[in-house]
């Protein structure tokens, strides 16, 4: 009997899968460890590994396709072993000794040599009657997605669009004060993303939709902002990231931020809790969330990597965790364990340029500190005017757990931390 491989269940709360891309063909080669498929769950994008050594029979389930876990997707012969399914997609059986046809030859090169391309851009593609094989992919494994697409769209947009102009241009330009009307100018292209389209939403999008609103509907929110002097942790940055360049380690703003944010719940514990519905859940250890934006051909949406003690961890640590979850969320996804029991949360877009915003807690945990950028500007230093960097955050507070008093002195704590980085060497 064929090996069945069937939705696994990638989450605790997964119900439904997606195949985004299938990395493998029927009548492949498989051993266990090997990449099958790309899986959208309801939290991240993964990579499904086969488990067992065998040939693929046949890919049940298409790219696209959205199905419930248990669901087989997939099934694999073991050695010796043939197929009873006499189906295109089966794997030929060993007793078949006619030689392969020109035509059957030509047919599987072409399906072994097609290229690999997210659902999205397979679909523009077709809109736009392209051929997938004349478009160099950017994504990973040079995988072609969405954005390949489009820019060979718009660039045969443009081409096309200069050839109708100089075709339509008049032959001799109108006379001043003639009572001819001017030409008519040709529209500008108009791009697929200014046209009417639904796109249905991906799973990560569904549950972050979702979470969002139970959120906002279930959680008191209120929001409370610092402003902080930058210039001491910016220098020291500078400093560290000078000595630290021989071993490979640069260090970010958001990196002394999660240490300085761990530091400050371990003395202010109603920063490390949960609301309990009769009571308040205080948690020890001290996980900090840092908010992860995914790239559009991974489904977009966002996810939250967890640092795990982060006040018990160096600087360079937390930037070597920082950047191994940043990457592999990107990239083939986070697992369970690399997004849960996160107690707080930091949510960072100063290096898109943004000066203040506010966040959305992330359930269980009962704060989120939304962090703009670094600027530059004139400051009030020593009762002189001078020009210094400034930072804005600010929490948002679950009222039932965290009151304003307390939320206050939490941020005189934070502020404390980051204008006295020394500190955060101890």
């Amino acid at each position: 009997m064929p090996i069945e491989i069937t939705m696994p269940r990638l989450s605790d709360t997964m119900e439904v899968g997606t195949i985004l891309s299938w990395h493998v063909h029927a009548g492949d080669v498989v051993v266990a460890g090997d990449l099958l498929a790309d899986i959208e769950t309801d939290k991240a994008t993964m990579e499904l590994q086969s488990f067992d050594d065998g040939t693929i029979e046949k890919l049940i389930v298409e790219e696209g396709q959205q199905v419930s876990v248990g669901t087989i997707i997939a099934t694999i012969l073991e050695e010796d072993e043939v197929s009873s399914d006499s189906s295109p997609e089966s794997v030929p059986k060993p007793e078949q000794t006619t030689e392969p046809t020109q035509q059957s030859l030509e047919q599987r090169s072409a399906h072994t040599d097609s290229p690999r391309v997210s659902p999205i851009a397979r679909r523009l593609a077709e809109e736009h009657g392209l051929d997938l094989q004349t478009i160099q992919g950017t994504g990973p494994s040079g995988r072609i997605i969405k954005r390949d697409v489009l820019q060979i769209v718009d660039t045969t947009s443009e081409t096309t669009s200069a050839a109708n102009t100089t075709k339509e241009a008049p032959s001799s330009a109108v006379v001043a004060g003639s009572s001819s009307s001017l030409p008519m100018q040709p529209l500008a292209p108009v791009s697929p993303w200014q046209q009417d389209r639904t796109v249905p939403l991906s799973n990560i999008r569904q549950v972050i939709a979702k979470k969002l609103v139970e959120s906002k509907q279930t959680i008191p929110h209120y929001q409370v902002t610092m402003t902080f002097d930058m210039d001491p942790l910016l220098e020291m940055r500078k400093t560290l990231n000078e000595q630290l360049v021989s071993s490979g380690v640069k260090l970010s703003v958001n990196d002394f931020l999660v240490r300085c944010c761990a530091l400050s719940m371990s003395t202010h514990p109603e920063f490390n809790a949960s609301f309990g519905g009769d009571c308040i859940l205080y948690h020890g250890p001290v996980n900090v969330g840092i908010a992860i934006a995914l790239p559009e051909d991974r489904g977009g949406g966002l996810v939250v990597g967890t640092i795990r003690n982060a006040d018990q961890k160096s600087l360079r640590t937390i930037s070597q965790e920082s950047i191994y979850l940043s990457k592999k969320a990107r990239e083939t996804g986070l697992s369970i364990d690399e997004m849960g029991d996160t107690t707080f949360t930091i949510s960072n877009l100063g290096m898109f340029g943004v000066d203040n915003f506010t966040a959305i807690i992330n359930p269980p945990n009962s704060a989120i500190l939304a962090v703009g950028a670094a600027e530059e500007k004139p400051v009030v230093r020593d009762g002189n005017i001078a020009v210094g960097h400034e930072m804005s955050a600010t929490l948002s507070l679950d009222h039932r757990v965290i009151d304003g008093a307390m939320a206050a002195m939490y941020l005189s704590a934070l502020k404390e931390l980051i204008e006295n980085p020394a500190s955060l060497l101890v």
